[in-house]
């Protein structure tokens, strides 16, 4: 951002000295008030800021958040870039704090971020999971690996059970999950992983129902339990998860709805930035 503004090197303007108040013009929480300060301290380091509401507190319409003061050029060049990265990661904690408060210690963020690991902060910052951080924290195969592993057999639900009859939980990091897209191949997972589990002292495993209805995925959890394997797998639900349908998504027997939508696309919240005297 700063490279797009056309700043190659630190600001350190000579010139006559003002202070600017952002504030913000929504509800909202704020966050983004660490990246904003790093910013400062690399590209800015004449601009002082004062913080009224540090990362994590919650503000009202109207409400001041900070003071920044400095040299009248670096405080203007710095402006944008500034609530651009205040108002986006905000933008994504109020919205990742409007869906935990209906799902709490449920919903979790997929790793489709814009902003990569500051997505996730601002994700974990509004009470949601940030899932994976990176690719190496554990190991999720999807439909694209199954298809290619195990060359000899043609049949999805094979290849899935065979990868979970041989995986080496050493090499998989935090935790394994598997995408299923039938309530077949969900069970078959369950099933298998349930007798290596009793056998191997293993972790649970993480199963992924994919583009599921609540409906369908309360049935599986209730088969899961009529079976007794229920205990032995996390239920993750991803892929067509709404807002307006959450309270379904939170009462289906889930332990975990992953989405997308708590961090791209969100919209951000609404700041402003006025010169003392203005």
């Amino acid at each position: 951002m700063v490279g797009d503004d056309g700043i190659d090197m630190p600001l350190s303007t000579n010139g006559s000295s003002i202070e600017a108040t952002v504030f913000a013009r929504q509800d909202g929480l704020v966050v983004g008030c660490a990246v904003v300060d790093y910013l400062l301290q690399i590209w800015a380091p004449s601009v002082k800021v004062s913080w009224f509401a540090g990362d994590g507190k919650r503000v009202s319409a109207g409400d001041e958040i900070a003071v920044f003061s400095g040299a009248r050029d670096d405080v203007l060049s710095i402006e944008r870039i500034a609530l651009n990265a205040l108002g986006q990661l905000s933008g994504i904690a109020t919205e990742t704090k409007r869906w935990s408060a209906i799902a709490p210690k449920q919903i979790a963020c997929t790793r489709k971020t814009v902003w990569g690991l500051l997505d996730k902060w601002a994700v974990h910052m509004g009470g949601g999971l940030t899932h994976r951080l990176a690719k190496d924290d554990a190991v999720m195969i999807k439909e694209n690996d199954l298809a290619s592993m195990h060359d000899e057999l043609e049949n999805h639900l094979e290849r899935l059970v065979t990868y979970l009859q041989n995986v080496d939980m050493a090499t998989v990091g935090a935790f394994l999950e598997v995408e299923t897209r039938t309530d077949k191949e969900a069970m078959m997972a369950a099933m298998v992983w349930s007798q290596r589990r009793v056998s191997e002292g293993l972790d649970r495993l993480v199963i992924m129902l994919d583009n599921f209805t609540p409906e369908a995925c309360k049935t599986i959890s209730e088969q899961m339990e009529d079976q007794g394997v229920r205990e032995h797998v996390v239920l993750e639900a991803s892929g067509g998860i709404v807002f307006n349908d959450l309270k379904s998504w939170h009462e289906c027997g889930l332990d975990v709805v992953s989405t997308s939508v708590i961090n791209r696309g969100v919209s951000p919240l609404d700041l402003s930035m006025l010169v003392k005297g203005l």
